[in-house]
Formats: C-alpha cells, sequence, structure tokens
C-alpha cells in the first residue's frame, strides 16, 4: 500500500479486549474529543465471543457498531484475534502496529493494568498495545508492516479497566479527564451492548455512573474520567490550571 493510499488519519485510537471494554472505561473522552472536533477510532482486538448470552459474533458486532455510533466515532475495527484465548505475541503486535501505520494517530489509549476476577484478555492486551505502539515506529522493517510507512505515535495513555473497583489516582501521570456533558452518551454507548447488560445487571450501571460521578466531584465538574500518563503530566501556568 502506498502512502496516496492510506484512510483519512486519526487523531487518537482507543483499543480495547472486547466490545465494551473502551465505552466501558472511557465511552465519555472518546465523545467529548469528537465533539472538540477530533477524528477517534476504535480497535477491538477480539469479537468478544463466545458469552453466555450472546447468539453469536454477528449480534456483537451489531452492538459495537451502533455503540460506536452513538460515540461518534469515526473508525471501528476488529482485528479478530482469539477471544479469551488472546496472548501477547509477535503476530498480534504486527497486526496492531499495521493499524496505527495506517490511520497515524498522534496518541493511543490502551488498557492499564490487570483486572483481578476479569478477563485475563485485558492484561494481554495492555502488553500487546504497548508493543504495538513500538512496533508502530520501526524502520528498516517494511517487509513485516505490508509496506505501510513508518508512523510514530506521539503519546501513549492508559486507562483502568475494572468497575467493580476503583483505581486511585496515585500515579504520577494520573489525571481526570471532565468528560461532563458525555456522560449520558457513555452510559447508553454500554446499553447499546443489550446482550451483555440485561436488566439483571444493572447494578454495572449505577457503577459506571457512580464512579463518573465520584471522579467529576473531586474537581467540582459533573463527571470525569481517569487516564494515566506514563510521565507526570508538564504545566506552564499553574494558576490557569489550578486557581481557576
Amino acid at each position: 500500500m502506498n502512502q496516496v493510499d492510506l484512510p483519512e488519519r486519526l487523531d487518537v485510537i482507543a483499543v480495547g479486549a472486547h466490545p465494551d471494554d473502551v465505552e466501558i472505561a472511557i465511552g465519555g473522552t472518546l465523545a467529548s474529543l469528537v465533539k472538540q472536533g477530533y477524528r477517534v477510532g476504535i480497535v477491538d482486538l477480539t469479537d468478544g465471543e463466545p458469552t453466555p448470552l450472546s447468539p453469536g459474533p454477528e449480534v456483537r458486532a451489531e452492538e459495537a457498531r451502533v455503540a460506536g455510533e452513538i460515540l461518534g466515532v469515526h473508525v471501528r475495527e476488529n482485528l479478530d484475534l482469539p477471544n479469551r484465548k488472546l496472548f501477547d505475541c509477535y503476530e498480534h503486535r504486527v497486526a496492531l502496529a499495521k493499524v496505527f501505520r495506517r490511520y497515524r494517530p498522534s496518541i493511543v489509549l490502551g488498557i492499564a493494568d490487570k483486572t483481578p476476577m476479569a478477563s485475563p484478555d485485558h492484561w494481554q492486551a495492555m502488553q500487546i498495545t504497548d508493543a504495538g505502539v513500538f512496533y508502530s515506529r520501526l524502520t528498516k522493517w517494511d517487509e513485516e508492516f505490508d509496506n505501510l510507512p513508518v508512523h510514530t505515535v506521539k503519546q501513549q495513555l492508559w486507562y483502568p479497566l475494572g468497575f467493580g473497583s476503583l483505581k486511585s489516582a496515585d500515579s504520577p501521570g494520573s489525571f481526570i479527564n471532565d468528560i461532563s456533558g458525555c456522560l449520558e452518551q457513555k452510559l447508553d454507548s454500554i446499553k447499546a451492548y443489550k446482550t451483555q447488560f440485561p436488566a439483571s445487571k444493572k447494578r454495572v450501571f449505577t457503577l459506571v455512573e457512580s464512579q463518573a460521578r465520584l471522579l467529576g466531584q473531586t474537581h467540582n465538574i459533573e463527571a470525569g474520567e481517569l487516564l494515566i500518563s506514563p510521565k507526570p503530566i508538564v504545566v506552564q501556568d499553574i494558576v490557569k490550571v489550578f486557581g481557576e
């Protein structure tokens, strides 16, 4: 593929192990980025199937399409890697790096950590994402990436995943992203996964909403989502950031 054949670039790509991961963790952030005029994409590494209440991958794929439409994202891709058997390996790293080379994002958002008592795919997805960002910028390796041009991602950020527990903002680069005005959009995008969140799982929405409102109220805003930078955040005007 020549560079002229590349699609329009994306400003931000969010990576999840399964359809619904990014909606649960950072759906509000993605919706707010779209409203700010940025081009946003989602990459699901697996189709999330099989799951107990879903009739099949086609239904889950349609739920993901609707959820992405609710958030307003411009691109959603599924790499069709094996659900429940997802492992960080060379082939999976290359597959994701190809997406980064094709869409040339400035920022990549990936899962932050392990999710105890939940799918181990999440931890593997974190490692695949980290490696994909690195592989995207490697030169003299064109044949491994279908001759897609080298692309350097400017910044990688992590998002905690797991609505059953609260991740404290104790990392040096932790910050709250203001999602005021987008909380309902976030919740609606999760509700699009009807097979995953039936009425019996209503507590999930209470947890997600409560967490977002708690993070927001600590800074006197409607709602927020926690993001983590691998480096401490640089501030040039402490009065503008902290005093207003």
